[in-house]
C-alpha cells in the first residue's frame, strides 16, 4: 500500500458507517447512528471484550468475566484462543469480526487489540453507536487521538482511555498527600525501541501519572537517551508553583520495576510496583504491603476503573477523553524531541 493509499484508508476510519442495517430514519438523515441498547431484560448489560490478549486475559478478564450485572461478549480473529477463554470463563457470546459484534447490539466495548488497530476499530465502535473503553494510548499519534475523541463528542459517545494507575488505591492515596515532590520510575531490562513504541506504548503511563499527581504542573524539561534510532532512556521534568514532578524509564537496566516516591510536608512515601508502601513520617518508618488475598487486578486500579467506565454507561453518563488528550500531547512532544524533530 502506497503511502496515499495507507493515508485514504486511515481517513476512512472516521467516517460515517453506511450499511442499511445500522441506519434509522431521523432528522439527521440518511446516517442516523443506533441509540446504544440498555440493559438486556435479565438485567444485564451487553459488554464486549475487542481483542484477547496478555493483558485482556491478566487484567480484565478477571473483572468483566466474574460480573453477575454484564452480558460479556467476546471478540477475536483467533478460532483458538476465543474458545479456550469463552470455555473458561463461560462466556455464550463469541464472535471473530467487528460486523458480527456490533450486530449483537452491545452497549459498550472494551478494546484489547493492538495498537496499531487502536484508531480503526475504536472509530468503528463509535460510529456503530458503542462507548468504547481502550487500552492505551488511544493511537498511536496525536492526530488520530484528536480525531478519536471529538467523533466520541459527535457520537455522544463515551471513550474512556486505561489509565488504570489513576485508580489503584496505592496512587490515589498518594495523589490525596498533595505532594510537592514527585518522583515515578518504570524501568525495562533490555528494551530498546522506536521512540514512539516506547513513549506511547510504555512511557505514556509515567506521564499520565505523573500529570494526575501533578495535576497543575506542565512541561518542563525533556532528555531522551538513543542508540541506533532506538530510545534506551527518557526523563521528563512537570513544573508547577507548588509541585515538581520527575518522571524517568530505562529500556535497557539490570531490573524491571516501577518506583514512586511522593514528598509532602512531613511526609515521604514511597510505592514499590504499585504494591508494598514505605511511609516516612517525623523519621518513623512504617511499611504497608497489600492483603495476601488482594486481588492483583484490585491493587492496580483495574477494578476500580471497569467500575467506573460500566456506571458511565449505565447511567447514560458520558465520558470524555479531554484529559486523557492532553496526556498523549505531551507524549507527542516527547516523542519529537526523541527523535530530534
Amino acid at each position: 500500500m502506497t503511502l496515499g493509499a495507507a493515508a485514504r484508508h486511515r481517513a476512512d476510519w472516521f467516517r460515517p458507517l453506511r450499511s442499511p442495517t445500522r441506519t434509522a430514519v431521523g432528522p439527521t438523515g440518511s446516517y442516523a447512528r443506533r441509540m446504544t441498547p440498555g440493559r438486556r431484560p435479565n438485567g444485564r448489560l451487553p459488554i464486549a471484550m475487542v481483542g484477547l490478549g496478555d493483558i485482556a486475559r491478566k487484567a480484565y478478564l478477571p473483572v468483566l468475566g466474574e460480573r453477575s450485572d454484564v452480558e460479556l461478549h467476546l471478540c477475536t480473529r483467533d478460532t483458538k484462543t476465543l474458545a479456550g477463554v469463552a470455555d473458561a470463563y463461560r462466556v455464550e457470546h463469541r464472535h471473530q469480526n467487528l460486523d458480527d459484534l456490533i450486530g449483537a447490539d452491545i452497549a459498550a466495548a472494551f478494546v484489547h487489540v493492538a495498537t496499531s488497530a487502536h484508531a480503526e476499530v475504536v472509530a468503528r465502535l463509535l460510529h456503530a453507536g458503542v462507548h468504547v473503553y481502550v487500552d492505551k494510548p488511544l493511537a498511536n499519534n496525536l492526530g488520530d487521538c484528536v480525531k478519536l475523541v471529538e467523533l466520541a463528542k459527535t457520537k455522544q459517545r463515551s471513550l474512556m482511555v486505561g489509565f488504570n494507575r489513576r485508580y489503584a488505591p496505592a496512587y490515589c492515596d498518594a495523589a490525596a498527600l498533595i505532594p510537592q515532590l514527585v518522583f515515578l520510575q518504570k524501568n525495562r531490562v533490555s528494551l530498546p525501541d522506536s521512540p514512539r513504541r516506547v513513549v506511547f506504548d510504555d512511557f505514556i503511563h509515567v506521564v499520565d501519572t505523573l500529570r494526575f499527581l501533578a495535576p497543575h504542573a506542565e512541561l518542563a524539561d525533556v532528555r531522551a537517551q538513543t542508540s541506533n534510532g532506538q530510545l534506551e532512556s527518557v526523563v521528563v521534568v512537570l513544573a508547577g508553583a507548588e509541585v515538581t514532578a520527575i518522571g524517568s524509564m530505562n529500556r535497557i537496566g539490570g531490573h524491571t520495576q516501577e518506583i514512586l516516591e511522593v514528598q509532602a510536608p512531613g511526609v515521604r512515601r514511597v510505592v514499590h510496583d504499585i504494591a508494598m508502601i514505605d511511609d516516612y513520617r517525623d523519621d518513623r518508618h512504617a511499611v504497608v504491603r497489600r492483603g495476601d488475598w488482594t486481588p492483583v487486578h484490585q491493587q492496580r486500579g483495574f477494578d476500580a476503573i471497569c467500575q467506573r467506565f460500566i456506571d458511565a454507561v449505565a447511567s447514560g453518563e458520558a465520558l470524555d477523553a479531554d484529559d486523557a488528550l492532553r496526556t498523549h500531547d505531551l507524549c507527542e512532544r516527547i516523542v519529537g524531541v526523541a527523535e530530534g524533530t
